[in-house]
This record gives C-alpha cells, sequence and structure tokens, in this order.
C-alpha cells in the first residue's frame, strides 16, 4: 500500500491556497520526498508529518518551483532537526544546479551534520526494497533532463489463512516461512509447502508520478494500468497553444492519457493561478470521469482489493 500526501500543488509561483510543488509518498517505513518547491519545510510541519524518516527525496527537474525548497529544507535539518542522513536523486542536469544551491548558496564551505548525498540517476529502478520498486523514467519538459517516477509493489501470492488453519499451521514463524516460499514440518511430521497455503500470483499497487511534461503519447506504456496517476495540469484547452509553447499539459490533454492508459484514478496537480480548480475538474471528466484534482494537504491510498 502506498499513500501520496500533497503538499504544494501550485505551477511556477503560490497562492493563496496552494504551496509549490511537492508530495510525500509513502510505503511502510519508508517515505520520499518527491520535489520540493519553495516553502516546503513549513508544509511538512503544517501537515503535521513532521521530518522523521523523510531521507530520500526525488526530484523529477531542475526548473526553480521544483527545487528551491532544498535550500531551506536542509538550513532546518542542520539547525533543529537531527536525521540520519539525506539522499537527493535526480538527473546529472538537475544536480548541477542543486549542487549549487546547498553548496554554494546554504553550505559555503560548513559540513552537515549528517551525510548529504547526491545520487545521480537514469531512466531504470533506482530503489529496491523487499516488496516495492522505484523506477524512473524519460519526461518531455523543455529539456529539463526531467524524469518520472512509477512507485510499483512486486507481484505476491496472497496467504490463505483459512487453508493454513483446516492443515494446522499454527502463528508465527511456521507461518511467516511460507510466505517466503519456505516448506516447513508441523510438530506431527506434516509437511506444509507453500503452494498448499498461497494462492496465484498477483500484481501489487501501481503509483505514477509524472511531474511538468508537454507530451503525453510517449507515457502511454509507462502509466499502463496504473492505480493511480499523478500528473501536471497547468492549462485548460483554450489555451492549449501556449501550453504547448511551454512544454505543458491541459486537464485534458492528462485526463486523454488516463485514459488511454487505463489507469483506474487521477489526480491533477501543478495548477495556474489563472484557473479555479473546479473548471480543471469538470474540463478533465469530460474524459475521463475519476479524476480529482489535488489541494494542498491531500491524501490518497493506493492498494490493491
Amino acid at each position: 500500500m502506498f499513500e501520496i500526501l500533497f503538499l504544494g500543488t501550485s505551477a511556477s509561483a503560490p497562492s493563496a491556497h496552494r504551496g509549490l510543488s511537492s508530495q510525500i509518498v509513502s510505503h511502510n517505513e519508508y517515505r520520499f520526498l518527491v520535489d520540493c518547491g519553495e516553502g516546503t519545510q513549513r508544509q511538512i510541519l503544517q501537515s503535521g508529518k513532521g521530518f522523521k524518516r523523510l531521507t530520500r527525496a526525488l526530484i523529477t527537474h531542475g526548473h526553480l518551483d521544483h527545487i528551491l525548497g532544498l535550500g531551506g529544507l536542509l538550513s532546518t535539518f542542520m539547525r533543529w532537526e537531527a536525521i540520519e542522513e539525506f539522499e537527493i536523486y535526480a538527473s546529472r542536469g538537475t544536480l548541477e544546479r542543486i549542487r549549487a544551491l546547498l553548496f554554494d548558496v546554504v553550505l559555503r564551505g560548513k559540513k552537515t551534520p549528517m551525510p548529504l548525498r547526491l545520487v545521480e540517476i537514469k531512466p531504470g529502478v533506482v530503489f529496491e526494497a523487499q516488496d516495492f520498486t522505484v523506477t524512473a523514467f524519460p519526461v518531455a519538459h523543455r529539456g529539463a533532463d526531467s524524469l518520472g517516477f512509477v512507485f510499483e509493489e512486486k507481484s505476491r501470492r496472497p496467504f490463505l489463512a483459512k487453508k493454513a488453519d483446516a492443515l494446522g499451521v499454527p502463528f508465527g514463524p511456521e507461518r511467516k516461512a511460507l510466505v517466503n516460499g519456505e516448506s516447513i514440518t508441523l510438530s506431527d511430521g506434516k509437511r506444509i509447502a507453500p503452494e498448499d497455503v498461497l494462492g496465484d500470483w498477483e500484481k501489487g499497487s501501481k503509483l505514477v508520478v509524472v511531474g511538468d511534461t508537454g507530451r503525453i503519447d510517449n507515457l502511454v506504456e509507462v502509466c499502463k494500468d496504473a492505480d493511480l496517476l499523478v500528473i501536471e495540469s497547468t492549462y485548460l484547452d483554450e489555451e492549449a497553444e501556449m501550453a504547448g509553447q511551454f512544454s505543458h499539459l491541459t486537464a485534458k490533454m492528462g485526463a486523454e492519457l488516463a485514459q488511454k492508459a487505463g489507469v483506474k484514478k487521477l489526480v491533477l496537480t501543478h495548477l495556474s493561478r489563472r484557473y479555479r480548480g473546479r473548471d480543471v475538474l469538470a474540463e478533465a471528466q469530460t474524459v475521463f470521469q475519476n479524476t480529482v484534482v489535488a489541494r494542498d494537504f491531500d491524501t490518497f491510498t493506493i492498494k490493491k482489493e
């Protein structure tokens, strides 16, 4: 199960009700900060989530409305918050801007109290845990060396508790061993194999965070069958020409991607101050009904039934 918390949902500049781009994606004990616009540290505090275990940041691209908050966040880590380490994952071009911001402006020769690592990433798996992966994929956005991210649980075989009960499998390490694919022997000598208590393979939940982009034709495959797709909606269709000039999407285009990729739910973010949320929603829903326009501090849970 994944959870995504929207910290900032405005495009380019903050509004009275929307901060700049940033989200936290959580899975069990893991937490990832996705983008870090100006003011993100305050949004984290206001959300009540705090900084605990927020040790990894994934940055989609190097435009200032997606990275400026890293300076304030690092400053806070140095003075007030105890954190074990901080890793920033981004493409080479994005890391160049981040390095200048953090080392030339914030640190200026000072050392951080915790390990600070800038990790260059390319399309492919960038993080892997026991039960999920994070994969980066290329995104077309004004030559900004941009990336999107897929958070996907690994396929699994559900544990059939009723079958285990009928076979006399006790609670505890025996059941854990079976889930891990190991056979066990009960106290009466009966041997139980994983196939006896595990169901058919099932795909895990899939969350796709695209970030800023000017195209959707190259994203259909990577977004295919996602349980939740998060993508920008900077313009309405009436200004589609301007959207093209600045390599952004309209609400209609985001909805078209959701429809073509067969996603289950679409969440639009990165809204321009020129539009009302309900107008953005109305345009998208003419194409893809199960659409939501994110607001700051909205939280969505992504899990399989």
